[in-house]
């Protein structure tokens, strides 16, 4: 069953959530942007929550304003940090709050993954076929998110996060929560055979496992075969290799370059695009 669900009948703009992990914890608040129901255009139509891409940045903090709305958080809770896809992690602290928000100048650094115990701050990423991670530790109410391409992936980003979560907060791998949300899947996902071995190699498993060559008809290019990555799959491996149970895994069946009504896809729209944000974050008063 699909982890990430629309809310239904309701005048929010139509937002993914995680009711699994929501309706155990009414305090949390964890989910995935679309692309409607915003106020951007052109390209960027209409909910592009970044400002890295090249989008009115008015248009953007207006945008991230109208998510943390609908979820119940606060404007100035959005948290985050400067993607660089690597795999460092940063500790959020209440001082953190809002760091970010209105500038990439003011965010909380170049870190791809954050994590934090702190109510009222709102985790956030950005995404447009890269994989979003989500973590949970409900004994310590300790919360991550993180941003997994293809290089944070080959560099174990998963294990990074699960690390600083249990030096900073003590969590037991074996008691997370985890899941993964809409990105590019295997359907469209066509890379070369250096990323295949260099995420296969850092795993330390076979290809097969994360990846399949497709046979091509013959052509003018000489092209017989293409290899499809998994890039989902890599990451649920890469957890379960980190101690997290495979019960506790959600994984999203969403594929954001097949779905253009719902999802910005960098690899489908060839050029500036919009970005989808992921978010997890505890509500102050709980």
């Amino acid at each position: 069953m699909e982890p990430f669900i629309a809310e239904e009948n309701t005048q929010n703009p139509p937002l993914l959530y995680l009711p699994k992990w929501t309706k155990r914890f009414p305090n949390l608040t964890a989910g995935f942007t679309t692309r409607l129901g915003g106020v951007g255009g052109g390209r960027f139509a209409s909910l592009n929550c970044a400002l890295h891409v090249g989008d009115n940045a008015a248009d953007v903090l207006a945008n991230r304003a109208i998510v943390a709305r609908a979820i119940g958080m606060e404007a100035d809770s959005w948290t985050c940090a400067e993607q660089v896809h690597g795999c460092k992690v940063a500790c959020v602290g209440r001082a953190d709050k809002g760091k970010g928000r209105l500038s990439r100048a003011s965010a909380v650094g170049e870190f791809d993954a954050l994590i934090t115990v702190e109510k009222g701050v709102l985790l956030t990423a950005f995404f447009a076929d890269c994989v979003p991670l989500y973590f949970l530790d409900p004994e310590h109410e300790a919360i991550a998110i993180a941003h997994a391409g293809w290089r944070g992936t080959a560099q174990n980003i998963v294990h990074k996060t699960v690390q600083a979560l249990a030096a900073q907060f003590g969590s037991d791998p074996a008691k997370l929560s985890a899941a993964i949300g809409p990105a590019i899947g295997p359907c469209c996902y066509e890379v070369g055979d250096d990323v295949v071995s260099a995420i296969a190699a850092q795993l330390g498993e076979n290809r097969e496992k994360i990846a399949k060559v497709e046979q091509l008809p013959p052509s003018a290019d000489g092209k017989t075969a293409k290899t499809l990555l998994d890039l989902k799959e890599a990451n649920r491996q890469f957890m379960i290799k980190a101690g997290i149970l495979p019960a506790n895994i959600e994984i999203s069946r969403r594929c954001t370059s097949c779905d253009s009504r719902l999802f910005f896809s960098h690899r489908r729209d060839g050029g500036p695009t919009g970005r989808m944000a992921a978010w997890i974050g505890w509500k102050d008063g709980g």
